[in-house]
């Protein structure tokens, strides 16, 4: 029995990524469902607050733990429905309550056959396993701020390593907070966009939210390479002080 509630979490997981593809709800991830459904959830909204608000947030968190790809649509829709700060909020807490499930499977049923893994492999997980042993939450927040770091990856690999529970999840929190407001704002910003009666596309979106955009470049793209430069600089800086000593 105990070895079989190690498998719990991976089960859920598993079960719950199933029952989304078998059931086809991952085709409503779209803008087509935005377009088409958009008013109706927007009355929901202003009669039922709170109580579609937290049915998004239990929405994206199984998602999330799911690896069901589209998520992101998720987070447009909660910025089309309660602004970027209230969306940007919300999905942050879910994903993190997701992330967290993936981190229980990385730490119950996948935690032993991956760690003698990572111990023999030199690759990402060897390293992102080694950034979280290190230090739990500068590396999961610097990594949570760059979007271009494996989200799951992240997840599994603090399992496998047995991170702190609270700067873990602290650390997630507030790294996933300025990417999903920057993707609330985009959200919010969509109802002229699909007023048109056109599907948005690249060309559309960088032309009506240019500004949130360069947000994401900047979290994916120059933020990584500014802090590649501060470690390399201060990390020849320490070792010129230690050689000094």
């Amino acid at each position: 029995m105990a070895r079989l509630r190690q498998f719990i979490p991976l089960i859920l997981i598993v079960a719950s990524a199933t029952l989304v593809f078998a059931m086809g709800w991952n085709r409503y991830l779209s803008f087509e469902t935005l377009r088409e459904h958009g008013a109706l959830l927007t009355g929901w909204v202003e009669r039922h607050y709170i109580l579609v608000l937290l049915g998004l947030m239990a929405l994206f968190a199984i998602l999330t733990a799911s690896v069901v790809p589209g998520v992101v649509f998720i987070t447009l829709t909660a910025g089309y429905l309660f602004g970027p700060w209230v969306g940007g909020v919300a999905t942050a807490f879910a994903a993190t309550v997701g992330a967290l499930a993936v981190y229980y499977a990385g730490r119950t049923a996948l935690g032993d056959g991956l760690r003698r893994r990572a111990e023999r492999d030199q690759g990402l997980l060897k390293k992102i396993c080694d950034g979280v042993e290190r230090n739990t939450f500068s590396y999961v927040l610097t990594a949570r701020l760059i979007v271009s770091v494996p989200f799951h990856m992240i997840n599994v690999a603090a399992g496998i390593m047995a991170a702190p529970l609270r700067p873990y999840m602290i650390a997630t929190f507030i790294g996933l907070l300025p990417a999903h407001i920057i993707y609330c704002w985009i959200g919010s910003g969509l109802s002229e966009v699909l007023a048109s009666g056109q599907n948005p596309n690249v060309a559309s979106l960088a032309r009506e939210f240019v500004w949130p955009l360069t947000g994401v470049a900047f979290l994916s793209v120059i933020l990584p390479l500014g802090l590649k430069l501060l470690r390399s600089r201060y990390g020849n800086a320490d070792a010129d002080e230690s050689a000094g000593n």
